[in-house]
């Protein structure tokens, strides 16, 4: 009964479990897979929004197993990223469905521009 209460407040704790496995899979990377998986890791925590617990573990975890397989390859990791790293973090997060913090704010957005349409069209 308290987990479920707990995980009610702070989300699935077998997520969390699998995150930190995950983490602790890319540490475990040899250079520089490891450092370019962590860099990826903080862009995509910071610029991917994803509130969805299930879908950052999916995330994280495919991205762990990326380069773990790229490193198990020797696949450099400019052939992994391309040239422009912000480019390919920016797609492999779209490539994840799942709520994102911006979803409430375009609501937001458009419920304001609306009411305010609205009022104008008031005598």
């Amino acid at each position: 009964m308290a987990a479920k209460w707990i995980e009610a407040l702070t989300g699935s704790l077998e997520q969390k479990k699998q995150y930190k496995q995950n983490v602790t899979r890319m540490e475990a990377l040899p250079a520089p897979y490891a450092g370019a998986a962590k860099a990826l890791h903080r862009y995509l925590l910071y610029q991917g929004g994803i509130t969805d617990g299930e879908t950052l573990t999916t995330m994280f975890g495919d991205l762990v197993d990326l380069f773990d397989r790229a490193a198990v390859d020797g696949t450099p990791v400019r052939d992994i990223v391309g040239d422009d790293p912000v480019e390919f973090a920016e797609t492999f997060a779209q490539s994840y469905g799942g709520e994102r913090w911006i979803d409430k704010e375009r609501a937001r957005l458009n419920a304001a521009i609306q009411a305010a349409v609205e009022k104008e069209r008031r005598p």
